[in-house]
């Protein structure tokens, strides 16, 4: 006897959870879909403005590091957004991830060559905090431990990519806070 599926329906190795995962509260399902919309949407925005000529042009999207910066985070955002509120323990969960923590890692590593001013700002802080909550990530889910996974991804996500992405959009003179705003 054949099944049906949809036309578009995920393979079930891809869909069906591996085990038992964490699933977020309403409350932070609300938190998580807020930001990374509004987050993902005003660096469109922006980025649309800038490449489109519509913002003034701003020096340090020539620089190699922020370019690559810029197009390593801009992936991240929409992504996690994702993770958080897609099933979890799926195949697609798990090969997403990978991906998602490459460009967070790829991300921070890249912040580490972009300097404002000659030094380093506070945002720089997130750099560790990226490398230690990316280790944590890791090693709690292969250890099997959801709820400490939850609570790695979860500050990764809205401390280590929002506060730094709220921080160059707020900030005057920082290309974000330009291609938005000017």
């Amino acid at each position: 006897m054949t099944t049906l599926t949809a036309p578009f329906a995920l393979p079930s190795f891809l869909s069906a959870p591996a085990k038992p995962s964490f699933d977020l509260s309403p409350r932070m399902r609300a938190v998580v879909m807020i930001a990374a919309t509004t987050m993902t949407l005003l660096t469109v925005y922006a980025l649309g403005r800038g490449f489109l000529g519509f913002a003034p042009d701003h020096p340090n999207i020539r620089h190699m590091a922020i370019a690559f910066h810029v197009s390593t985070v801009l992936p991240a955002i929409p992504l996690g957004g994702y993770l958080l509120l897609a099933p979890k323990g799926t195949k697609w969960h798990k090969i997403l991830g990978k991906v998602w923590v490459a460009l967070m890692l790829i991300t921070a590593t890249s912040a580490i060559f972009i300097k404002s001013g000659g030094g380093y700002s506070f945002i720089h802080l997130f750099i560790p905090m990226t490398f230690w909550a990316s280790y944590k990530l890791i090693a709690t889910a292969r250890r099997g431990d959801m709820k400490g996974h939850k609570k790695e991804i979860l500050s990764l996500y809205l401390g280590a990519l929002m506060i730094p992405g709220i921080a160059s959009m707020a900030i005057p003179g920082r290309l974000m806070n330009v291609w938005l705003f000017w």
